[in-house]
């Protein structure tokens, strides 16, 4: 039984790593685009006007994406770290490289997620949340090579 209370323990201090970096994942993706995802969410609940509820839709996929994106890397390296420092330091890898592979996909689109996800775009919040999703599952097979 005394093992059980350590796999308890050990659970409750990974998740209490886990939850703030997932936090700050979240907290650098709203401080690095210039559109702020939760102002666009909460317009678009409150309206009838058809463009701001697409924004909202558009801003919650990229933002749901770059959390499930986040999250699959952070799963890989709880799996796959030998301490609580090193969950630390793939937690923070894991969330430079989701925001660069953000502003990479900014550069070689021919239109600009930057601009089209508050017109309203949904079309490519989607595709920037798969995007995000996509990134975070190869990343989380890098941490496990």
């Amino acid at each position: 039984m005394a093992s059980q209370w350590d796999n308890i323990l050990n659970f409750l201090v990974y998740l209490a790593v886990t939850l703030p970096l997932l936090g700050f994942g979240m907290l650098v993706f709203i401080f690095t685009t210039p559109y702020k995802e939760y102002a666009l969410i909460r317009e678009g609940a409150d309206t009838n006007d058809v463009q701001k509820q697409r924004a909202a839709k558009a801003a919650a996929h990229d933002l749901g994406g770059k959390m499930i994106g986040l999250s699959i890397v952070l799963a890989s390296a709880i799996y796959n770290s030998v301490n609580l420092l090193d969950l630390v330091i793939w937690g923070v890898v894991a969330t430079i490289f989701q925001v660069l592979v953000f502003y990479l996909f900014e550069l070689i689109t021919p239109f600009r997620v930057v601009s089209e996800i508050p017109k309203g775009n949904v079309a490519v919040g989607l595709f920037a949340s798969r995007l995000s999703i996509a990134t975070g599952l190869l990343m989380a097979a890098l941490i496990s090579y």
